[in-house]
């Protein structure tokens, strides 16, 4: 087979300071390449893994984009996706240490790469590759500078998307119904609009355009049926698709009409759970021109008449289609990175390093590790071999259930309703914002840093550099999967009929567990909960941090200013123990 090679130049490039407006995918760069032709016994034409390999690429240190401070860039694709994830690789100095398995990091939920390489002092890449490990940080989708190919694009947060979210986090704080002001901004958005001129009939009313309301209102309804098919079940979508109608409803703000309203709305709601949208489109048609004519009879009987109701209307028809429109663009969850993501950059590293056994030594941060643990887990129901040398594991759980973990308050994103309100997370775009709030006077969102680092842990411009470089957009259909780590069972798989959990004490890999004593997001409590199903004489567990300090935080275990002198070497004395015992 062929594979498509060019080997950068090995010196990296650092610079001063990165666009806060990093967006989460980008556009392909020009590449260009050289061919180098593997031996057919490195893999079958047949197999998807040879697909992804021949569509593989390293990008020239000239054709690097800046932000990118590794040797060497490479694009991988994976198998069935549009997706080429980018892999930043480091390459150790021929005078280190010679080791025996590449390593492989990977990131928390919502982050790129840049957060194990934030500078070229506080770098744990270049630290790992100082030691001689061959390193690799892998940027799933969505992440950092992995490509859609084709597809939708992804698109900066709007404004009105990072309301939405706030407003479902800081309802469910104070007490308030999660949904309660979501149909009110939802409709406000179409009020707020400019509202163009339109002549009245002769009666002084104020016509419809019916066919095109009708159309709108027709594939709005199909749409949802199409693109939420694989996206919630029965019971869900229902939710959402009631939602949308009822912020129909109020639009006509007449009483009078909810019979005849309700009798159409329960129609649609039962055609919607065939799913069969070419089955339907005729009798969704029909339905819909029924709810243009209830709303045509509701702007006459109303008084004072909503003039601007068609306007309303289709306003709040079009911030529906967007939203179903940010569904498709994020729509993945955490069973796609560790079933299609994490075995495509592992068979790609391992055939670029070479490992004489196949294996990998892996570091996984927050979601990092969760990966881990639930890759073992998988592999020992299934009786496979995991691929993993030695892993370790930095503030990652599998169950947040007895913890006090601050990511509770993701929760209310678990409602399948909010998959409409709040299709993505913003994370980038919200941190960003917020951060001003929490490093100045008079510090309103002082409760932001902690929930990073702990206090005095990273020095303020690189905590500045991680805030707004560091983070993308999450997809709620992700979100969704994840908030099942906080209830009975711990994380499961998106059937939800799978727990990762259970298969913990069948691992056979030897693993590093590090928690953070101040870590808000991960506490000991949570790490600890997952590292006692693993055999004890395979899992090493500790917490860093003083009662009188200094403490560390959900990052500082990566990149705060004590980790090159505690944190580092723990992590290298275990990996190189194991690295040594797999190639003897």
């Amino acid at each position: 087979m062929i594979l498509f090679h060019h080997a950068g130049a090995r010196t990296a490039c650092y610079p001063s300071l990165i666009n806060p407006r990093f967006s989460c995918e980008r556009r392909a760069p020009a590449i260009s390449y050289r061919l180098r032709v593997r031996s057919s016994s490195s893999s079958s034409s047949s197999n998807p893994m040879s697909e992804m390999l021949e569509a593989s690429s390293i990008l020239k240190e000239d054709k690097k984009p800046a932000v990118c401070t590794a040797d060497e860039l490479h694009y991988v694709a994976v198998p069935g996706t549009e997706w080429r994830l980018a892999l930043w690789r480091y390459l150790p100095s021929p005078k280190a240490l010679v080791r025996s398995h590449p390593l492989m990091l990977l990131s928390g939920v919502g982050t790129n790469a840049i957060g194990y390489d934030l500078s070229p002092g506080a770098s744990f890449a270049r630290h790992m590759c100082s030691q001689g490990f061959d390193t690799w940080i892998v940027e799933v989708r969505g992440a950092g500078l992995s490509i859609r190919d084709s597809g939708p694009k992804s698109q900066p947060p709007s404004e009105a998307l990072i309301s939405k979210f706030v407003s479902v986090i800081d309802d469910n704080a104070n007490g308030v119904p999660l949904l309660e002001k979501q149909s009110v901004m939802m409709t406000d958005s179409g009020s707020e609009s400019e509202i163009s001129v339109v002549s009245r009939d002769s009666t002084g009313e104020l016509p419809l355009d019916e066919p095109q309301l009708v159309t709108k209102l027709t594939d709005a309804f199909l749409r949802l049926a199409e693109t939420l098919s694989g996206y919630l079940n029965d019971g869900q979508l229902m939710v959402v698709s009631s939602k949308f109608l009822d912020r129909i409803s109020e639009l006509l703000g007449d009483a009078r009409l909810s019979d005849r309203f309700n009798e159409v709305k329960g129609s649609i709601s039962g055609l919607l759970k065939t799913r069969e949208t070419s089955a339907i489109a005729a009798q969704i048609r029909e339905l819909s021109q029924r709810l243009v004519n209830i709303i045509e009879d509701g702007q006459r009987s109303v008084s004072p008449q909503l003039f601007d109701l068609q306007e309303r209307l289709s306003a709040t028809i079009e911030d529906f289609q967007k939203q179903l429109d940010l569904i498709v663009t994020y729509n993945w969850d955490f069973d796609n990175y560790l079933e299609e993501d994490i075995p495509a950059a592992m068979e790609y590293i391992k055939l670029e390093s070479k490992p004489k056994d196949g294996r990998v030594l892996a570091i996984g941060h927050s979601m990092g590790g969760i990966l881990l643990y639930a890759m073992i887990s998988r592999c020992a129901f299934r009786g496979m071999k995991s691929g993993l040398a030695a892993m370790v594991t930095l503030a990652s759980s599998v169950d947040y259930t007895s913890s006090k973990s601050s990511l509770k308050l993701l929760l209310p994103l678990a409602d399948p309703a909010q998959a409409l309100n709040v299709p993505v997370v913003p994370l980038g775009a919200l941190l960003a914002a917020a951060y001003p709030l929490a490093s100045r006077p008079p510090y309103v969102l002082s409760w932001l840093n902690p929930q990073i680092s702990a206090q005095d842990m990273m020095h303020p411009e690189l905590l500045r550099k991680l805030v707004l470089n560091n983070f993308c957009t999450i997809p709620a259909k992700l979100i969704l999967q994840l908030t099942t780590a906080f209830r009975e069972g711990g994380l499961r798989d998106r059937t939800c009929t799978f727990s990762y959990k259970d298969q913990l004490h069948k691992c056979n890999v030897p693993v590093l567990a590090l928690a953070g004593d101040q870590d808000l997001i991960c506490p000991p409590e949570a790490v600890y909960d997952t590292v006692k199903l693993i055999p004890e004489h395979l899992v090493t567990y500790k917490v860093f941090g003083k009662p009188d300090g200094p403490h560390y935080g959900h990052y500082d275990l990566v990149g705060g200013r004590l980790a090159i002198d505690e944190i580092y070497p723990c992590i290298i004395e275990f990996l190189s123990k194991h690295d040594q015992l797999c190639s003897d």
